[in-house]
């Protein structure tokens, strides 16, 4: 296969990458097709051996590369289409890098782990750079539906990806030249790869020490784009509306009496504090309530012209007790890298607003409940999701019910949303906990700890209810197991490329020598 494609033009190499690439992202949600992820992999490292130079390999990836996130993020278009079309380029750079490296993995016997060390050496790099990185499109969540995920409590999302990377290079290297030796070695490393997931499966759920009644409340947001939110304090209304409609299912006795409510991330587009409309309607909803409410609110501040996304524990008669604020902030979107050269070209970038500050502490937050117990709530806002150490904090710090608030009034009617809900799917597995997903506009819901779902609130429409949510001890392996191993196979992977190259050079050197002493 591999010598009749290297045969060929070189235009049905970059067709074979292109297609591999958009077969992978089909593995995501909202598709959820997660067998042709491993297979769309598989198609890039076909399509690289076969390239006849490192700098062919790096177009492929390149190709791959735009495939890929053109289906995988065309969601961004909703905001601008230029937008999206920048990230894709931005992003799809990696990807070709990550050819090359293929490639150069492929001059070693061991290159089906090198090139699988090579996935993670890029996913672990994007993940973090440039401006803090863009994980969304990592390969361990579009593998949370799969056999595979069970591997989720002991290694992680990162690890995770490494063995999805590491099916797809043993699928092609046995293919390639198929043997005896190459089978066993593909059939043992099956059976490794059975057994971790197997010794994931076993990871118990966090020790239950209570349970806790908590309300939610997704108030509906009227459209997206750019401007989904509506009108000032539009949203704001309607999440107060809905908290009505929760507080009469309790005084009718449909749902229990909650022990406190978590409102979604941008319950207010204005800070409560400063914005007297913005306060009033949430001492209403408090009042009517008559509980602790967790809102997700937008702040002034710390400095002119910048805003910080909380969330804020506010008790009826105290008012605010608590807050977290967003540590994962999302470039272009919450706030403008290289703010004074790049507004001026892109006066577009103006309606990212005011510069989002992150916070720098970790989502746990120790609370009272009305009945005098205390509770530490793990919380994690949107795009907090996509970063590794920041979900693992809110256990490590002593989480004992997970909560995630979000907007994605932007993005109705698009494949984000269902993405992110698979990210925090995958989430659930790798803390073995519970999960409420409180949103405004959808998707809201409950994901058990093995990362199926109880139940989801429909998407636009306003909706409420109670759970009832153990409360938890404990933590799995991949929270203080999965980054240190990212990293190590990422140094690794730096490590084996380099020995690679550098026996690449020594054999045309000992070909040449040996030309001239001919």
């Amino acid at each position: 296969m591999i010598e009749w494609l290297a045969a060929r033009p070189w235009g049905l190499r970059v067709a074979l990458a292109v297609v591999s690439g958009i077969l992978t992202a089909l593995g995501y949600q909202p598709y959820g097709w997660w067998p042709l992820t491993p297979l769309g992999v598989a198609g890039l490292t076909i399509a690289v051996l076969a390239a006849r130079r490192v700098r062919g390999a790096t177009g492929l990836g390149l190709a791959w590369g735009i495939g890929f996130l053109l289906l995988g993020i065309g969601w961004m278009k909703v905001i601008f289409v230029e937008a999206m079309v920048g990230l894709v380029l931005v992003e799809a750079v990696f990807y070709a890098v990550l050819g090359a490296l293929i490639k150069v993995a492929a001059r070693t016997r061991w290159w089906p782990l090198l090139a699988a060390a090579s996935w993670t050496a890029i996913e672990f790099t994007y993940a973090r750079f440039p401006f803090n990185g863009f994980g969304w499109m990592r390969l361990g969540f579009a593998m949370v539906a799969s056999p595979l995920a069970w591997v989720l409590p002991l290694v992680g999302v990162a690890g995770l990806g490494f063995v999805t990377a590491l099916v797809a290079q043993g699928a092609v290297w046995l293919a390639a030249a198929p043997s005896r030796a190459r089978t066993l070695v593909a059939a043992a490393t099956a059976a490794g790869i059975a057994l971790l997931a197997g010794g994931g499966a076993l990871v118990p759920v966090g020790t239950q020490t209570g349970s806790v009644n908590v309300g939610w409340v997704q108030g509906g947001a009227p459209g997206g784009g750019v401007y989904g939110l509506g009108e000032p304090r539009t949203i704001t209304r309607n999440h107060v509306a809905e908290a009505g409609r929760l507080a009469d299912k309790v005084a009718a006795g449909e749902v229990a009496t909650p022990d406190f409510v978590v409102f979604p991330e941008n319950t207010t587009d204005m800070d409560p504090h400063t914005d007297a409309q913005t306060g009033l309607l949430m001492r209403s909803a408090l009042a009517r309530l008559g509980v602790p409410i967790l809102f997700g609110v937008i702040l002034d501040g710390p400095g002119a012209d910048e805003r910080q996304t909380a969330s804020l524990w506010w008790d009826p008669a105290s008012g605010e007790v608590s807050r977290y604020v967003k540590r994962g902030i999302v470039p272009f979107g919450e706030w403008v890298p290289l703010r004074s050269l790049l507004l001026p070209l892109i006066p577009e970038l103006i309606y990212v607003g005011a510069q989002s500050i992150p916070g720098d502490e970790p989502g746990a937050m120790p609370v009272t409940l009305p009945d005098g117990r205390t509770l530490t709530l793990g919380i994690m806002v949107c795009y907090d999701l996509v970063y590794d150490d920041f979900a693992y904090d809110t256990v490590r710090y002593g989480a004992q019910v997970s909560l995630v608030q979000s907007s994605n009034a932007m993005y109705q009617g698009t494949g984000q949303i269902e993405q992110q809900f698979g990210i925090t799917r995958a989430r659930a597995m790798e803390l073995r906990r519970e999960m409420l997903v409180v949103t405004t506009s959808g998707v809201s819901g409950l994901i058990e700890p093995d990362g199926s779902v109880s139940f989801t609130a429909p998407e636009h429409d306003g909706a409420s209810g109670v759970v009832t949510l153990p409360e938890r001890s404990g933590a799995t392996p991949a929270t203080w197991l999965a980054s240190p191993l990212e990293l190590a196979i990422t140094v690794l992977a730096g490590l084996g490329l380099v020995a690679s190259l550098a026996w690449g050079r020594m054999n045309r050197s000992a070909s040449a020598t040996g030309a001239k002493n001919d």
